[in-house]
């Protein structure tokens, strides 16, 4: 009588592990790995909801966006990595070019993100926008003699402008898209001018240059308007304000702005579920969290910044496709360089 329970008791392990196999799989495999080149607080928020959503588990890996597109590239078909997400087109553009993401032709991300905010060949997508524009010292500054981007090369503004280091990829895409719009020998002509009425050399980050102008060591800078937002969260009596350059018809382009995004890895292993979070990353709910948490204005147009962004009113941005902002940042490098941009 032994022998048939043994066997009744094997037959049975059988079939519970095969049902064990069949449940737990499907769950395991629901998944995305990411990298990201955006800090955890800036990120997380939309990946919790995305969870709660879905179901579909969001493992991700910060680190600096060379360091990340250096991984991709030396894991291949062995990467972990479903998406990766990055600031600056720039960054987005080289992901590109090195073959690490693939293209993802979505209905739902051509309608929910404008065209000069994403890829031509659908290999990356904008999921923010960042505006990078003036910020003057209102003490110091009547905005009346603000006008342009150009402008601030004019001698009226001798050691008077402060600046980030030109080694920063959100300078070099702001030159880039110059170069776009103005062509190269008007652009270096801009740029040069801003190097001759430099009050200090080139500071280190953003935030540092506005506290340059909020001290009055120089009266005006240009900056991605979100560290505004941050430093004004801080101190709010800061004698500072933003001015949205180039709005005026007779004036070219329009404000430059910029995106955080993400694409596609070509090898990732949870295609769809990767191509899910994608999607809902452009989606109103996980747009109000974009522009809560992070102080860019969102992506998809349809979606209102937050209160303290939105009170800076309105503006024209420029139009130019941001794949410019990649395919010139070498010739905006070395046109920095000529011009003695550091």
């Amino acid at each position: 009588m032994q022998i048939p329970n043994l066997k009744f008791q094997y037959i049975l392990l059988s079939v519970f592990a095969a049902l064990s196999f069949f449940i737990t799989s499907p769950v395991q495999a629901e998944q995305v790995v990411v990298y990201s080149a955006r800090i955890e607080q800036l990120i997380k928020p939309m990946f919790d909801v995305f969870t709660e959503k879905t179901g579909i588990k969001v493992k991700f890996t910060t680190d600096k966006e060379g360091a990340l597109l250096a991984r991709l590239q030396a894991e291949g078909k062995n990467t972990p990595a479903d998406m990766l997400i990055t600031a600056d087109a720039g960054n987005l553009w080289a992901a590109a070019q090195a073959g690490v993401l693939r293209p993802f032709d979505s209905q739902i991300l051509k309608s929910n993100i404008p065209l000069h905010l994403r890829d031509p060949d659908n290999e990356w997508f904008g999921l923010s926008i960042r505006a990078r524009t003036i910020v003057y010292n209102t003490d110091k500054v009547d905005p009346e003699e603000l006008s342009t981007y150009e402008d601030l090369a004019d001698p009226k503004w001798k050691n008077r402008l402060c600046l980030r280091t030109s080694k920063k990829v959100y300078n070099q895409s702001l030159v880039a898209m110059m170069i776009a719009e103005l062509g190269e020998a008007e652009a270096e002509k801009v740029v040069k001018g801003w190097v001759s009425n430099l009050a200090t050399d080139p500071l280190s980050d953003d935030t540092r240059a506005m506290e340059f102008v909020a001290a009055g060591r120089c009266d005006l800078t240009i900056v991605n308007s979100y560290y505004l937002g941050r430093l004004l969260q801080k101190n709010p009596d800061l004698p500072l304000a933003i001015f949205w350059p180039n709005q005026k018809s007779e004036y070219s382009g329009g404000v430059h702005v910029n995106i955080s995004g993400a694409g596609l890895t070509r090898y990732g292993k949870n295609p769809q579920a990767a191509e899910q979070l994608l999607e809902f990353l452009s989606s109103i709910q996980a747009q109000k969290l974009f522009a809560e948490v992070n102080m860019e204005y969102p992506v998809n147009p349809n979606i209102a910044p937050d209160p303290i962004v939105a009170s800076w009113g309105r503006f024209v941005q420029s139009s130019i496709n941001l794949v410019k902002a990649g395919e010139l940042q070498a010739a905006a490098v070395k046109l920095m360089d000529r011009a003695g941009y550091r």
